[in-house]
């Protein structure tokens, strides 16, 4: 089954970019719904890399669902085109049912013109026979997760003194203006994922 979104964000691509690498957005659009919790010993990290990533789900944060393996690839199309690829799977626990995920998120500029970010985001999966059972509740959580998406867009930002490292060297020399305040979900400390 397939559940695809598609809607223009309040922020620009590279803001959107840093949130989609960002587990704190990640778990912000899944609560208050999905809570989240890294099984990685460190915890989850600042900011997304390729690889798998072990997290543990529960529902509304009491009822245990179990583990997933977030299994991720990121790339830049020829033509600009930035994705976020999961193709992660259940690990234990309800999250098991759920036998093929393969969940493609892609941010590029507004083909309008205004500044903001056209996203993108489909989801394939498979539960065998109980895929008709699931689709409701997977679809609806998507949902869910898009009006969270819409909300925070706004509050995104991109600034080059806090995110960009080669930025920051060039600029350990003699000081630079950032031109735009960071004021991504993590530094606020909301939770966002």
């Amino acid at each position: 089954m397939r559940v695809l979104l598609k809607e223009i964000l309040d922020c620009t691509p590279d803001a959107a970019w840093r949130a989609l690498a960002s587990p704190a957005v990640f778990r912000e659009v899944s609560g208050p719904l999905m809570s989240v919790e890294s099984l990685e010993t460190d915890g989850f990290p600042t900011t997304w890399s390729p690889g798998e990533h072990p997290v543990a789900m529960s529902g509304l944060g009491l009822v245990p669902l179990g583990e997933q393996m977030i299994r991720l690839n990121m790339r830049t199309t020829k033509n600009g085109v930035r994705i976020v690829h999961d193709t992660g799977n259940g690990v234990s626990g309800a999250m098991k049912a759920v036998t093929h995920w393969d969940h493609s998120m892609a941010i590029s500029p507004d083909p309008a013109g205004t500044g903001k970010t056209l996203y993108r985001d489909q989801l394939i999966f498979s539960a065998g026979p109980a895929t008709l059972a699931v689709w409701p509740g997977l679809w609806a959580f998507w949902q869910l997760r898009m009006l969270r998406l819409k909300a925070l867009a706004p509050t995104w930002r991109y600034d080059l003194g806090a995110d960009d490292p080669a930025f920051v060297a060039a600029g350990a020399a003699e000081p630079a203006e950032s031109t735009e305040r960071a004021a991504g979900p993590s530094e606020r400390g909301d939770g966002l994922a």
